[in-house]
């Protein structure tokens, strides 16, 4: 029996890519999948249904199942109009996962309130809108009777948990995705729902041209490497992991730790006396993680 036999799953984002890699990966292993993508290119303009189909296409002539489908996933409604195509396409919902994301990088004294705007709703109204009707689904389903075993899937980044320079507004949206993860994992828990991110490294259109890699780099950043851990994830397998962001690319899988209880003083309400026990703690503290890990080959 393969991995997601018989699962049916959403994939935002799915026209190329990573999400075409999940969407791929998710097939070959047996789900059936609803592959969502606007067509938009990497900023967010523009809107082509070619991506997406082409991507059903492909499943299909490997013998899978699949619809396209061009949702926006930050218009409310259309992440419910999402949510309601795998059910009535396919019957039901079990796997999740929020991929959808655009680029529009600046150094923050010159981003411009759209280029905010635009990237954060993207990412962050385009992974909350769909949990949120898609746990609504789930939620009824249990309701019924029904015995929910769901996956929730969302996308954070290395940027967003280590804080790349230049990319304020993507940076905020994807640390913004990992804590929504954590908080809904908490919350969904109750109904057979497992919530995690991945913080991925692979080249892709929007990561091309950031760096030259060599030939064992750029194989290592094929995103299939993080279309098996997502797979995984979506499977009846992960049932016992939730809550948790994972660093991933073909170098290894991590489990990114979140942030940790530090030095402690006493408090004052005398900000005079504060400095020499602030100054204390912060020479205790460990320094802030950076973007590249050293045991991992620097990007």
């Amino acid at each position: 029996m393969k991995l997601c036999e018989g699962r049916i799953a959403i994939v935002t984002g799915a026209g190329r890519g990573l999400g075409k890699a999940h969407a791929l990966m998710l097939a070959k292993h047996g789900a059936k999948v609803v592959v969502n993508d606007l067509g938009s290119s990497a900023d967010g303009i523009g809107q082509d249904t070619t991506p997406a189909e082409a991507v059903v296409a492909e499943i299909r002539a490997a013998g899978g199942e699949a619809v396209a489908d061009a949702s926006n996933v930050a218009n409310w409604e259309g992440a419910k109009s999402l949510i309601d195509t795998a059910v009535s396409h396919f019957g039901g919902l079990d796997i999740l996962v929020n991929n959808a994301g655009i680029l529009r990088d600046r150094m923050l004294i010159n981003m411009t309130e759209q280029e905010w705007d635009s990237v954060t709703t993207v990412h962050l109204k385009g992974t909350f809108a769909p949990t949120h009707h898609a746990a609504n689904y789930w939620r009824q389903q249990t309701k019924d009777g029904k015995k929910v075993d769901a996956r929730v899937i969302n996308t954070s980044s290395h940027s967003g948990l280590f804080c790349n320079i230049g990319q304020a507004n993507y940076a905020a949206a994807k640390a913004g995705i990992a804590s929504f993860s954590l908080v809904a994992a908490r919350e969904l828990q109750r109904y057979g729902v497992t919530v995690n991110a991945i913080a991925p490294r692979a080249t892709t259109r929007m990561t091309e041209g950031l760096g030259q890699w060599t030939p064992e780099q750029l194989e290592r950043r094929d995103p299939e490497w993080i279309a098996a851990l997502v797979t995984w994830l979506a499977s009846s397998q992960s049932s016992a992991v939730s809550g948790r962001v994972f660093e991933a690319w073909g170098f290894g899988y991590s489990v990114a730790e979140s942030w940790q209880h530090g030095p402690l003083t006493e408090a004052s309400k005398n900000p005079e006396t504060l400095g020499p026990e602030i100054t204390r703690i912060v020479g205790e503290a460990r320094k802030n993680a950076g973007i590249d890990r050293d045991t991992w080959m620097d990007i």
